[in-house]
């Protein structure tokens, strides 16, 4: 009998703590929220639209090539916004290898902060004159402090496939930039990512929505397509809770589940249709982001990147900066595992 009560207190003991502990994340989620609303990323690094972005870095691209101009150097010798697109992709994807591959194993969120600070860098500088090869791991080395990743400076350049003498090198370089890059970001270091209203909103979809049985089923491809949203403009034109709540959606949709009672009941929009139009237009942006993402070909980033080593080896103002990595390969130790495979068909879905 005593053994049966004890039991019984255990049983009863696991249900408070887990209990407590599904108020305490999603009180986390509610506080996050109201954070966003009130802080530097949604009044300063939010846009309303895409083309306010294409107008910054056309902006730093031709302020740029002015300069350049100015000395005497053709025009031709610059890249032009497109190429500058291209290195940009390019250079993201290997910061996300980076971040892949880091040992010991970087959160999500220091992942997406890095993201994010790479993307509000060049949104008003210019690849041609600050090197996207010390920038991405600069803004990898950043996010990790703010993070609070605990990684020593040594830790960090281990990941990279040099020499000591190589890593000593990249090491400084890091913090020669890394001043530059905190004031490039107007001192607004705290990056909102997405990853916590996910974890919100699946709290909230096994609590009150008891149409899905089973809502843990909707996390990999959830995950997987804030992975893929992390390397768009949505972190710039969409704030975190918007972006959560398409991958949920997107999630049930390539499941075959339907959620729009969730939206009408539990979120309280069957009467407010204004609100749910918009709210499914912001989520067919983003969607749209993501389906007209593509990663560009080999052959144009190498012509790229030659353009691009020849305009730093003329312009480098010192010779720190010249002394860079002499090949890419040396940023990551081996590629990023295959993701799991991603249709447009899945994205139309939504």
């Amino acid at each position: 009998m005593q053994c049966s009560f004890d039991s019984m207190r255990l049983s009863g003991c696991k249900v408070v703590f887990r209990f407590r502990r599904f108020f305490a994340e999603f009180w986390l989620f509610c506080l996050a929220f109201n954070m966003y609303h009130n802080s530097s990323q949604k009044k300063f690094w939010t846009y309303d639209k895409e083309e306010k972005l294409d107008k910054l870095r056309l902006e730093a691209n031709r302020k740029f090539c002015l300069k350049g101009m100015s000395s005497g150097k053709p025009e031709s010798m610059f890249l032009d916004a497109q190429e500058e697109k291209v290195l940009f992709r390019h250079y993201e994807n290997r910061l996300l290898d980076f971040c892949a591959m880091f040992k010991p194993a970087m959160p999500k969120t220091v992942v997406g902060t890095a993201c994010m600070y790479f993307r509000r860098f060049y949104l008003n500088n210019s690849l041609m004159e600050y090197h996207p090869r010390t920038i991405m791991l600069t803004c990898a080395y950043l996010s990790c402090k703010v993070d609070e990743f605990n990684v020593s400076c040594t830790q960090f350049v281990g990941n990279l496939q040099e020499s000591p003498a190589g890593q000593e090198r990249a090491l400084e370089q890091i913090l020669e930039y890394e001043l530059l890059l905190i004031q490039q970001l107007s001192f607004h270091l705290v990056v909102h990512n997405p990853y916590r209203p996910l974890e919100g909103f699946l709290i909230d979809l096994k609590t009150r929505y008891p149409l899905l049985e089973n809502p843990e089923m909707l996390r990999k491809s959830a995950e997987d397509f804030l992975n893929r949203a992390a390397v768009t403009d949505a972190g710039l034109l969409f704030s975190p809770s918007q972006i959560g709540l398409t991958a949920i959606l997107n999630s049930a949709a390539r499941a075959g589940l339907k959620m729009e009672a969730y939206l009408t009941e539990c979120m309280g929009l069957k009467e407010d249709k204004e609100t749910l139009s918009k709210m499914y237009e912001s989520m067919r942006r983003i969607t749209s982001l993501i389906k007209a993402y593509e990663l560009p070909k080999a052959e144009e980033v190498n012509t790229c990147k030659q353009k691009l080593e020849r305009i730093h080896a003329e312009f480098a103002t010192n010779l720190k900066r010249k002394h860079g990595y002499e090949d890419d390969d040396h940023v990551v130790k081996r590629q990023m595992v295959a993701e799991e495979e991603w249709t447009d068909e899945d994205l139309d879905a939504l």
